[in-house]
């Protein structure tokens, strides 16, 4: 009689190890998938996201910002390019009228 009662408690103890052991098995599992979920979310966050908003807001201003630097550039070269002429126009005035250009000495 003393033998049916400490299997009794042993079977249970068996059933609560396995059942442990299933849980602890589920616990990891969870833990693993969460873990892999976390990565690609952060990595959307973090990688994703920034080159989203790039593309879709400051790619356009970025856009337009170099079109007016360039109308810039352009308007500077034409207004260097007239200067230059103006320039030439002068010496021109100089040589057809040599006294004028030069100071009283």
């Amino acid at each position: 009689m003393d033998t049916n009662p400490i299997q009794g408690q042993q079977q249970e103890i068996y059933k609560l190890v396995r059942e442990n052991n299933k849980m602890l098995h589920a616990m990891r599992r969870n833990a693993f998938w969460g873990g892999i979920i976390k990565f690609l979310l952060y990595t959307g966050l973090f990688i994703v996201l920034p080159f989203w908003l790039y593309m879709t807001y400051l790619a356009p201003m970025l856009q337009s910002t170099m079109q007016a630097v360039n109308q810039i550039q352009g308007t500077g070269a034409k207004a260097q390019a007239q200067f230059g002429s103006f320039q030439e126009m002068l010496k021109q005035f100089e040589t057809m009228f040599p006294k004028i250009g030069k100071t009283n000495q």
